[in-house]
């Protein structure tokens, strides 16, 4: 693969542009990697890309060795590895729920404990989500950290 890096400060803005002979998956990957520093993501359904804004999934689930973007009304797989998501959307308050699954924290409607220290999350959609004992006191601490921001 060929990098080229241009710097012109007449550039109006930056663009980038990928060359290929066929988008392949490393070509999709890397295209869903950009997106998310755009604040949307890439998600595939029904053989075609479709923009998503991150703002609109509600939670992500890997299984078999795919990643899905869950949205209000519909199921995405995206090219992007659960870890690849979990870093690149850490910083914009989607939390590890589990082994398989990284929910977003602003849209979840209610926490519920459950036995074995896990939780309930319910999503503003109805659906549901558990969240595993490993990563439950994380969801506590964000939980902490809104209470003390919205006494400040």
């Amino acid at each position: 693969m060929k990098i080229t890096l241009n710097q012109d400060p007449s550039f109006p803005e930056t663009e980038v542009v990928i060359n290929c002979p066929q988008a392949d998956e490393d070509i999709l990957r890397l295209v869903a990697m950009l997106r998310v520093y755009q604040k949307k993501l890439v998600g595939m359904k029904d053989g075609e890309q479709h923009l998503l804004d991150v703002k609109d999934i509600l939670y992500i689930d890997a299984a078999d060795k795919k990643t899905f973007l869950y949205t209000e009304k519909a199921v995405y797989e995206s090219a992007l590895r659960l870890y690849e998501l979990e870093d690149a959307l850490g910083e914009l308050d989607f939390l590890r729920a589990g082994r398989s699954v990284i929910v977003n924290f602003r849209r979840i409607k209610s926490i519920r404990p459950e036995l074995g220290g896990r939780m309930l999350v319910t999503m503003d959609n109805g659906e549901q989500v558990y969240v595993s004992r490993q990563y439950a006191g994380e969801l506590k601490d964000k939980l902490r950290e809104v209470e003390r921001s919205f006494l400040q």
